[in-house]
C-alpha cells in the first residue's frame, strides 16, 4: 500500500507539470491590480464577496478568486481562498461545491445544489496552482472535482454531449423542457487541463459539442444565445427563466477568446450583436431584441474590445487597459481579459 501511495504521489507531481494549453504564467496580473481586487472583494476569511448580489459568496466567485490569485502569482492568497472554499462550500457528499454562501443566513448554506461552472473554475484553478507552485495536493483536489463533474454533470443525449448546470434540477427527468443548459458554463480552456487529471473522452466532446451548441443558439432578432436553453428538442430559451441574453452570457465571447476556439466569424458575430451604437455592451430581450441593461462598466466593455483586437488587431482602448474595481462580476471579467491579453496578445495592450 505504501508503495502504491508513493507511486500515486509521483504521478500527481508529473501530471501537475503537464497541463496544456493555457497554463498560467507568473504575474500576468500586476501587483497593483491584484491589490485593488483583493482589497475590494477578498475578506480576511478567504471569502470572495459578490458586491453586486447582497454580498453573498458562491462557488463561481471562489473559483474566479483562486484563478486570479494564480494569474497574480499569489500562493498565500490562493491558499486563503481555497481554505474557505474547502471548509465552507465543499460540504456535499459527492465533493462538489454548494453554490451559495449567504452571510445573512443561518445556516449560511440554504441550498446544497452545485453550480457546475463554479466546480469547473475551482478545479481549473487548483490544477493551474498545482503546476505553478508544485503542489500535488492541489492536483489531487482538482482531480476529484473534475472526475465528479464528468460523472454527475455531463450527459450524452441525442448524440450531443451536454454540460448540466447542476446535478439536480436541469436533467431530462427533472423538468418538462429538460435537459436545460447554460452556454456560459463552457469554460473551454479548462477542459484539456482537467482531462490530464481525470482523463475522459467527454472533455474533448464537451469542447466540440459546446462550440457547436453556442454557434447554433441564434435566438431573436439579434441572433444571440439565451442564458438558459432547453435542448429537449430544437433548442429554445428555457421555460421559467427570462428570455434574455443576460449577465451569464456576456462572458461567452471572453471564454471563447481565451480558449482560442471561436473562428473569426463566430467571434465577430457575437461582438457585433452585443454592442450598442455608443460602444457599450448590453443585455437584450431575445423576443424583441430590445436593450434591457446597458453595460457601461469597463469590465464588460473590455470583452468586445478584446475580440476586436483578436479579429482586427485593434489595440484595446487606453481607458480599458487601466483596472479599477467597481462591482465583483465586471471587475473579475476585466482582470481575466487583461491577463489574457498580457499572456497571449501583447499587441492588444
Amino acid at each position: 500500500m505504501r508503495q502504491f501511495l508513493r507511486f500515486r504521489f509521483k504521478l500527481l507531481v508529473m501530471l501537475a507539470a503537464m497541463f496544456f494549453p493555457f497554463t498560467a504564467t507568473a504575474a500576468s496580473i500586476t501587483e497593483a491590480d491584484w491589490s485593488i481586487y483583493k482589497t475590494a472583494f477578498l475578506d480576511p476569511t478567504g471569502r470572495i464577496i459578490d458586491t453586486g448580489n447582497n454580498n453573498i459568496s458562491h462557488s463561481e466567485g471562489q473559483g474566479y478568486g483562486m484563478w486570479l490569485a494564480v494569474l497574480a502569482d499569489k500562493p498565500a492568497d490562493f491558499e486563503l481562498i481555497w481554505s474557505f472554499t474547502r471548509t465552507e462550500l465543499l460540504v456535499r457528499d459527492d465533493g462538489l461545491a454548494a453554490w451559495k454562501w449567504d452571510p445573512q443566513a443561518n445556516p449560511h448554506i440554504s441550498d446544497i445544489n452545485n453550480a457546475t461552472d463554479g466546480d469547473i473554475l475551482i478545479a481549473y484553478a487548483l490544477a493551474l496552482a498545482a503546476k505553478q507552485w508544485a503542489k500535488p495536493d492541489y492536483a489531487e483536489a482538482a482531480r476529484k472535482i473534475a472526475q465528479t463533474v464528468i460523472d454527475k454533470s455531463v450527459v450524452v443525449r441525442g448524440g450531443r454531449t451536454l454540460l448540466l448546470p447542476g446535478t439536480v434540477g436541469f436533467g431530462e427527468k427533472d423538468r418538462p423542457d429538460g435537459p436545460v443548459v447554460n452556454p456560459s458554463y463552457f469554460i473551454f480552456e479548462a477542459f484539456p487541463v482537467l482531462n490530464e487529471l481525470a482523463p475522459s473522452p467527454l472533455w474533448g466532446a464537451l469542447t466540440r459539442d459546446g462550440l457547436a451548441q453556442i454557434s447554433s443558439y441564434l435566438f431573436g432578432p439579434r441572433k444571440l444565445p439565451a442564458d438558459w436553453v432547453s435542448v429537449r428538442t430544437k433548442p429554445r430559451p428555457a421555460d421559467g427563466f427570462p428570455q434574455e441574453f443576460g449577465y451569464n452570457s456576456v462572458r461567452i465571447p471572453l471564454y471563447l477568446a481565451r480558449a482560442g476556439l471561436a473562428d473569426v466569424k463566430l467571434l465577430d458575430r457575437l461582438r457585433a450583436s452585443i454592442l450598442l451604437d455608443d460602444g457599450n455592451m448590453a443585455t437584450f430581450d431575445l423576443r424583441s431584441g430590445d436593450t434591457k441593461d446597458v453595460l457601461s462598466d469597463a469590465g464588460y466593455r473590455v470583452i468586445p474590445a478584446l475580440a476586436a483586437c483578436i479579429i482586427d488587431r485593434k489595440p484595446i482602448p487606453d481607458d480599458l487597459r487601466r483596472f479599477t474595481s467597481t462591482l465583483y462580476y465586471p471587475s473579475t471579467l476585466h482582470l481575466l481579459a487583461l491577463s489574457f491579453a498580457t499572456q497571449a496578445h501583447q499587441e492588444c495592450l
